[in-house]
């Protein structure tokens, strides 16, 4: 007896698996990955202010981070170097471009002759005053240590600010999505650690201008400020800038609506308040306003049942993401309607985007086209 009841509890251990995978009928979801790089290694140090070395403080805190992320079942963590290597700028690109990453983040120390101190994270653009110019610059004089250096980034001179006004801007496309990982990681920052915000800014850095996903540079602090870069520099203070880290990834992977979209169908749907037939007066020619839902890997039909009620969803495939907005109107006004109804519905992450014909512009650029 003991023998059959155990032959009939290994059968059912075997086959609970198959039985749930055909229960659940969906196809695995592909892993969220999220590429770390700790900034300079090997023989490029980075910053070196008060005795701190900011190219061990980047690899100590990219690998707390990681360790934490791989904890999390759907995210795999790829890292640009572990150890106290030399790799050059496209190196790192490239290992994100390979893995076909959803998240690049690149971490750094700041420095400077002054006391300055404080957290700033940037995202590929022009920059906009000398500042920026100069952390910029300070990081793509890496390139100096690699072997042709020129051929490899088509003539760019870190020095020359001539060569940032030819910076093409490849993450275009992604700088939505950028920008928004980077003010989670401000605000964590901010608010968790207690740093001083020098703000969310666009610069020219060649690391991110290689990748094609969304990407982040990190300046944690700075070594040069005597407490800012005790701080850095200890255990605690590490655990501390990683928690942070960690938190912006895993609030950006959730304002993507993956979990949001995975169970959509338990969400009741909510009536759409009609719209009025008369035309708006601030009526934008030319302009289309859409509310952004979600941005995810995951195509899915954009009817009403999957977005909770909301019945004028649509999809478009952008770089590697689906995009799902709502709502499509000249009137900011109505479009604003929209996205109060949006966020009441359950989107609280939405927000109003606008496009040119097929050409996506900021809201700004869209609403100042009444006074051309």
């Amino acid at each position: 007896m003991k023998t059959n009841f155990l032959a009939i509890l290994i059968f059912f251990t075997a086959i609970n698996p198959l039985m749930a995978a055909s229960v659940a009928g969906d196809p695995p979801r592909d892993p969220f990955v999220v590429v770390l790089d700790a900034g300079h290694g090997g023989h490029d140090p980075g910053n070196t202010w008060n005795g701190y070395k900011e190219k061990g403080i980047a690899l100590n805190i990219a690998l707390r981070v990681g360790a934490e992320l791989e904890k999390i079942p759907d995210i795999k963590v790829i890292y640009t170097r572990k150890s106290d290597v030399f790799v050059t700028l496209a190196g790192r690109a490239q290992i994100a471009n390979k893995a076909e990453a959803d998240l690049f983040v690149s971490i750094h120390m700041n420095g400077h002759k002054s006391q300055a101190q404080g957290t700033e994270t940037f995202v590929l653009g022009l920059h906009r005053n000398q500042d920026n110019l100069e952390v910029a610059m300070r990081e793509n004089q890496v390139i100096f240590l690699e072997e042709d250096y020129e051929m490899t980034y088509d003539g760019f001179n870190p020095n020359s600010p001539e060569s940032y006004i030819g910076l093409t801007l490849m993450q275009e496309e992604y700088l939505d999505q950028s920008i928004l990982l980077a003010d989670f990681i401000q605000k964590n920052f901010t608010n968790l650690n207690k740093r001083v915000n020098r703000g969310v800014k666009q610069a020219g850095f060649l690391v991110l201008r290689e990748t094609y996903m969304p990407s982040v540079l990190i300046e944690a602090g700075f070594l040069s400020n005597r407490s800012e870069g005790a701080f850095l520099n200890s255990a605690a203070g590490q655990a501390a800038i990683s928690e942070s880290i960690v938190r912006a990834v895993k609030d950006y992977k959730n304002s993507m609506n993956l979990s949001i979209l995975d169970n959509i169908e338990a969400n009741p749907p909510i009536e759409l308040t009609q719209e009025s037939e008369d035309r708006p007066l601030d009526v934008y020619d030319g302009i289309t306003f859409k509310v952004q839902l979600a941005a995810s890997g995951k195509k899915l039909d954009p009817n009403s049942r999957n977005f909770k009620g909301l019945n004028q969803v649509s999809r478009n495939k952008e770089g590697k993401l689906f995009k799902y907005y709502y709502g499509a109107s000249s009137s900011y006004s109505q479009i604003q309607d929209l996205h109060d109804k949006a966020k009441r519905t359950g989107y609280p992450d939405s927000y109003i985007v606008a496009f040119r014909g097929n050409e996506k512009i900021s809201v700004n650029e869209a609403l100042k086209t009444k006074m051309e």
